[in-house]
């Protein structure tokens, strides 16, 4: 099979994937800004150096590559994300018109979220390229909530917004989803992935303050707005594809909770 391009390779998802490729014996090549590579990412794993905002790189990147995991993304400055996808898009049409499988998330259609509406956007930029694209959506991953849980459990007093609900699921499973799309054939908009339960905030926060062993109390306080309505209509669930396995509690007894940046739990195990 022909080489499969990870963007965003070092990245929470994207180094999932990668693994999963690479456990399998597939080629994987890793599209990264840096010239130096990251120890998240297996030996076994070509190395491409590229820069998706700027179109730079791709050309090469995309050599030989039979299909693209889209995982990349600008969480400080989301229109780039347009941006790159577009340049992807371009490279893609001069390199044999590989497969294109994007991963975004539940809700961005539901959502009115600025960083959504990018995703949405992405997605449609995808639709329209006239190339061989899989688009994949999730719900929120477990290390998202932990990080933001974890945020919030240092106040004496842990307030959360009321009837707001997450469905988090495991990198991992999504990342076996993704792998196993990849050396498919483009399939459209997939069925979303979901997590095997419907939590709400009080109850992300009070899972991570019984791993820590602390007894603050969590408060849910109703917050105004057409943000907070659309979570609270089940904006974010996907209800009827609890595909996940893996709960949000076993996932944080064996989570590294002295570490509050997003992803430090996979990059510890």
């Amino acid at each position: 099979m022909d080489t499969i391009l990870v963007t965003g390779g070092t990245g929470v998802l994207g180094a999932a994937v990668v693994r999963r490729l690479v456990a399998e014996g597939r080629g994987v090549r890793v599209l990264s800004r840096r010239a130096d590579r990251t120890a998240m990412v297996p030996e076994q794993a070509q190395w491409a150096v590229g820069d998706l905002t700027g179109g730079t790189g791709l050309d090469a990147a995309l050599d030989g590559v039979g299909a693209v995991v889209h995982c990349a993304s600008d969480n400080r400055h989301w229109k780039n994300d347009v941006v790159a996808a577009r340049h992807l898009i371009a490279a893609a049409r001069g390199a044999g018109a590989p497969h294109l499988l994007y991963v975004s998330i539940v809700g961005v259609d539901r959502v009115p979220y600025g960083y959504y509406r990018v995703k949405r956007q992405v997605e449609q930029e995808l639709e329209g390229s006239g190339l061989p694209w899989t688009v994949q959506r999730a719900t929120q991953f477990h290390d998202l909530l932990l990080v933001v849980a974890q945020q919030l459990a240092r106040l004496p007093v842990v307030c959360v917004p009321s009837g707001v609900s997450f469905q988090p699921i495991d990198v991992g499973e999504v990342a076996d989803k993704v792998a196993q799309l990849a050396v498919g054939e483009a399939a459209g908009r997939v069925p979303d992935l979901g997590g095997p339960q419907v939590l709400s905030a009080a109850d992300v926060v009070a899972a991570v303050l019984r791993a820590r062993g602390s007894r603050r109390p969590v408060v849910p306080v109703p917050l105004p707005g057409r943000l907070v309505r659309a979570v609270r209509d089940g904006g974010l669930l996907a209800p009827g594809h609890a595909v996940g396995q893996r709960r949000f509690e076993d996932f944080v007894a064996h989570a590294p909770l002295a570490e509050r940046r997003y992803g430090a739990a996979q990059r510890s195990a």
